[in-house]
């Protein structure tokens, strides 16, 4: 019987996955299982893969012809596991000595659907702890009762799927990642799971290790797949209730605030069609929300928005 799936999405980790892999086989169990989907790369990313067969036992590579993108190469990952849990690790990410094991430890004893951790962010040769923003630690908690408050950083403001373990059994189809989004796909995925999962808790486990600046990533590139964070985005305020609009909203403002701060990335043309779809989107919202969550950013952040108040 497999206890844990750890899923590994990667495209074009020829220069990252050797060492995602070297840190999976130090935490391998007979009762684990790896499962690397190449997401059609054009790399060396499949045969470096094939070379770990024989240290980690229980490991599968899959590979797509075509590229799918992050979403639904985690869900077919999903589709694949046979584990009681499942975990999630990015190719250019690695882990710790005994964090698997952790992980399973923590589920469970606590018993729960789902368990979030802290991780490491990593750039260069700086290391700094993230913790998950909850309030309580090593309790069972209502999912929903982490969203609010509005005005402060909260469990849905933590999306990264890879700060976890899940059970799958409980969660099912909650765990698959909305289809087509190339990026912001955490970002429905863990507003669904906190509005519909039963019971959750955070620990005080920080083995993952989060590498940051790697040049392909879609943080730092500036294409037409950043208009999927407004997809995303479609998507919560689809699923919101009502209650939970007000943080939605000033999310939505604060991050939005963000990426045409940085939008030096996108080109002439790109920047324009972000602005678009982001006067659309808040055209869409209640003014005063609106109004509400453009007043709680910072001043260097409202200048961005402000513009759009006058549209809105």
């Amino acid at each position: 019987m497999i206890t844990l799936s750890v899923i590994v999405p990667v495209r074009d980790g020829a220069a990252y996955i050797a060492d995602a892999l070297t840190s999976l086989v130090r935490n391998r169990r007979p009762d684990f299982e790896v499962i690397v989907v190449d997401d059609g790369s054009a790399d060396d990313t499949g045969a470096i893969t094939d070379e770990f067969r024989k240290e980690l036992p229980g490991l599968h590579l899959i590979r797509n012809q075509v590229p799918v993108g992050l979403a639904d190469a985690r869900n077919v990952g999903l589709k694949l596991a046979s584990g009681k849990y499942v975990t999630f690790l990015d190719a250019d990410d690695w882990i710790g000595r005994g964090y698997l094991a952790a992980l399973v430890g923590a589920i469970d004893g606590l018993g729960c659907d789902f368990v979030r951790v802290d991780h490491v962010q990593v750039n260069g040769l700086k290391r700094e702890t993230h913790r998950a923003p909850a309030g309580r630690r090593g309790v069972v908690l209502d999912p929903r009762e982490a969203i609010l408050p509005a005005g402060a950083k909260t469990m849905v403001d933590y999306p990264y799927a890879w700060a976890g373990v899940y059970r799958r059994e409980t969660l099912g189809d909650l765990l698959t990642f909305p289809s087509g989004l190339h990026t912001a796909e955490d970002r429905p995925w863990i507003w669904r799971l906190h509005q519909r999962a039963r019971s959750f808790a955070a620990v005080s486990i920080s083995g993952v290790f989060y590498r940051r600046g790697v040049p392909q990533s879609l943080t730092q590139i500036g294409d037409e797949r950043q208009l999927h964070f407004f997809d995303a985005f479609d998507l919560i305020f689809e699923e919101v209730e009502e209650r939970f609009l007000p943080k939605a909203a000033r999310t939505f403002c604060a991050l939005l605030a963000h990426h045409l701060a940085t939008g030096e990335r996108f080109t002439p043309e790109m920047l324009a069609r972000f602005e678009a779809r982001g006067a659309d989107r808040v055209r869409r919202l209640p003014e005063p929300l609106v109004r509400e969550s453009v007043e709680a950013l910072e001043p260097e952040q409202r200048v961005h928005l402000t513009r759009f108040l006058e549209v809105s």
